[in-house]
């Protein structure tokens, strides 16, 4: 398979503001690591008029990942170690209790959000278990859309772990702020005003994933998540020391290895983000090895706009001579069939947003 692995770094150097990367590809062969010190304490949008040099070489870093690579790994990211903490410590406590304490919050047809098995999963290969909640509460569906939305978007809170919602909802708002955060960055890097995107997130649908993968003795005959593109705007992940992220690497498709940082995030670019820039930056495929001897725990937050939102190619970013590649995609019908899809078996593939590729 060709997998490599990155170096870790020594944590003093993650830690230290003042140690910059000299260039966000420190790493032979790994997806970039990039620091966000110079975003640190500006809690405010930036904006074009005030960036600084330090920022403007940030926003080449980031536009360099996402064109190359559609990953990356941040760090001095100003997310609270201690609330990254509190949600890890809440859910290996949730994934430890008995089958039949979790299962009072399983998911099922009508409501997506909650518990579910591998067995579960339409993919029998994957060997995990999950908990969903949705990040914003309750989840806008306007009266347009109503009819085509026949389940529920509702938390199901667990009791026990008894700090288990205070600490979810907690490191959620600390770790949508970064997204945010991102999203500003990454539309200066394609030459867009940095709150370009902030409108596709007033009524959200955002959620976070608890990702635990149990020690598997057959690694070879499973996989913790098989191959998969992020169907949604930007994914921030967090993952334990025990790692098993692979990236297919777009220069060779090659597959990588992505070593843990202590207190870093790992970065995807989603396929909306691959719709409004045009193809300008690509979701890439990643899948998750399992491991013979140790859990995994890892917590993705996935940035997803509001259901209403029409996803297409930005008009700042289209002319003649690049004319739009994609046909509109309205989030909300496209979400409710990839969701649809988890409980029906059928021979027909999850729908793509190549499906909604325009004949040029």
């Amino acid at each position: 398979m060709g997998d490599l692995e990155i170096d870790q770094p020594d944590s003093a150097f993650i830690q230290s503001p003042q140690h910059r990367p000299k260039s966000s590809i420190i790493i032979p062969h790994g997806i970039p690591l990039i620091d966000l010190s110079p975003v640190n304490y500006q809690d405010e949008t930036i904006t074009t008029t005030t960036a600084s040099l330090s920022i403007q070489g940030l926003v080449k870093e980031i536009g360099e990942a996402c064109k190359e690579w559609g990953f990356f790994q941040v760090i001095n990211h100003k997310v609270p170690l201690d609330k990254r903490e509190r949600i890890e410590e809440s859910a290996r406590k949730f994934f430890g209790l008995s089958l039949e304490e979790k299962i009072k919050v399983r998911r099922d047809e009508v409501n997506f959000l909650g518990y579910f098995e591998a067995e579960h999963t339409k993919n029998v290969r994957d060997w995990k278990e999950i908990y969903d909640f949705n990040v914003q509460q309750p989840t806008f569906i306007p009266p347009s859309l109503e009819q085509d939305f026949q389940f529920k978007w509702e938390n199901r809170w667990p009791q026990n772990p008894p700090e288990f919602r205070e600490a979810c909802q907690e490191y959620a708002e600390e770790v949508e702020k970064l997204a945010y955060k991102l999203m500003e960055l990454i539309a200066m890097s394609l030459g867009l005003e940095p709150n370009r995107f902030r409108g596709f997130f007033m009524h959200n649908t955002s959620n976070i994933r608890l990702n635990h993968y149990p020690p598997c003795p057959y690694p070879h005959l499973a996989l913790g998540l098989g191959r998969h593109k992020d169907t949604g705007v930007l994914t921030v992940l967090a993952q334990d020391d025990v790692g098993g992220l692979q990236v297919k690497r777009k220069s060779d498709g090659e597959w990588i290895q992505v070593k843990p940082i202590f207190n870093s995030f790992i970065i995807n670019v989603g396929d909306m983000i691959q719709v409004w820039s045009n193809d300008g930056y690509e979701s890439v495929e990643h899948r998750v090895m399992v491991n013979s001897e140790k859990d995994r725990l890892s917590i993705p937050f996935f940035l997803k706009p509001a259901l209403y939102t029409d996803v297409k190619p930005l008009e700042e970013l289209t002319n003649d001579g690049n004319p739009p590649k994609y046909s509109t995609i309205n989030w909300g019908k496209f979400r409710s069939a990839r969701m649809q899809s988890n409980f029906t078996k059928s021979n027909v593939d999850n729908l793509q947003i190549y499906d909604f590729k325009l004949s040029l």
